[in-house]
């Protein structure tokens, strides 16, 4: 594996032109803004009335419509939510692009499943930082940068690879480390995460727990403690050192307890459901499943969705947390 670094990037590839930057949400702001500072000339595409061209004013950066916005650019990075890719594109961006063009994602989603398709005459590249868009930010602000993975789809001019690599560096990433992926590598192994891992086995881990506690009669205030606030202590040492420093840090009876009973709660069969999540995702069965839930309105996702917010972990946990200080807005600020 090659991790390529600043000194694998050439920022003036990209730094020549004007660089379009459709959306300003999470990513979108965070991409701007470094962009900006870099010294790129950042034109940001939004609803002119909308909320996001009255922050991005509000900051500095001039904005435009999404369709005078990929005009005028060389370099045009989609960064707005995945299901509204298509109609953008065909109404705002596809009409304006110019031969030699790079169309930039950050996630590789709607070109993987056809949901989008470039013109053969334009770049197709993917520059995906591996944090939100706030800590995307927040790194380059202080000097740093969010580890990023990028990767070719299309490459018309022969300079694909070094836009991606340039457009990396620019919003700070280089600086931590930029690693070559593709697009279905990418979009597959990030989907897999968020299901199996990171959303939905974490949030189901948690609430079965906190269920299984509570079911046993014990009270919910503790089962939220033992299931879902201590979660985090145990995920930030992961974070900082991997399952090496969470075993520096719990004590023997914690590990005993994690050697004997894990593999008693994730188990084979577990593992067998994963790689049929897995197979789901290679297959393009999810993302049918989800383009057809957005264009039937969403009513299973809302249903769904609702049914977690109004799970009785989270009106307990609302109750415990207004008690820790910690978390209300300012706590952690410098002044206090």
């Amino acid at each position: 594996m090659r991790v390529y670094t600043e000194d694998d990037a050439d920022p003036k590839i990209v730094k020549d032109d004007v660089v379009a930057v459709i959306g300003y949400g999470s990513q979108g702001r965070a991409h701007a803004l470094n962009l900006h500072d870099s010294g790129c000339k950042v034109l940001v595409g939004v609803r002119p009335d909308g909320p996001g061209a009255k922050r991005a004013t509000e900051d500095g950066l001039e904005v435009a419509t999404v369709a005078e916005a990929a005009r005028q650019a060389k370099l045009i990075a989609v960064l707005t939510p995945d299901m509204t890719h298509e109609q953008i594109f065909k109404d705002d961006i596809e009409p304006n692009l110019k031969d030699g063009d790079a169309l930039l994602f950050a996630h590789g989603f709607t070109v993987l499943y056809g949901r989008v398709t470039p013109p053969e005459n334009v770049d197709v590249i993917m520059v995906a930082p591996k944090g939100p868009g706030g800590l995307v930010r927040s790194e380059y602000e202080r000097g740093r940068g969010v580890p990023s993975l990028f990767a070719v789809h299309q490459d018309a001019t022969g300079k694909a690879k070094e836009k991606a690599l340039a457009y990396a560096s620019l919003i700070g990433g280089a600086s931590a480390g930029v690693i070559e992926t593709t697009f279905r590598e990418e979009t597959e192994t990030d989907l897999f995460g968020e299901q199996a891992v990171l959303c939905g086995g974490a949030s189901e881990l948690v609430i079965a727990g906190f269920e299984t506690l509570v079911e046993a009669g014990y009270q919910p205030e503790i089962a939220y403690y033992e299931c879902l606030h201590e979660l985090k202590l145990i995920v930030d040492l992961f974070y900082e050192g991997g399952i090496s420093r969470m075993h520096d840090f719990i004590s023997e009876t914690a590990k005993y307890g994690d050697f004997v009973s894990g593999p008693r709660v994730i188990n084979a069969e577990t593992k067998q459901r994963m790689k049929e999540v897995l197979k789901d995702i290679q297959n393009g069965s999810f993302a049918h499943d989800w383009i057809v839930e957005n264009q039937a309105g969403k009513v299973r996702y809302n249903q769904m969705l609702r049914a977690d917010l109004e799970h009785p972990i989270e009106k307990t946990g609302k109750e415990l947390r207004a008690r820790m200080s910690w978390l209300k807005p300012g706590a952690n600020t410098k002044e206090n």
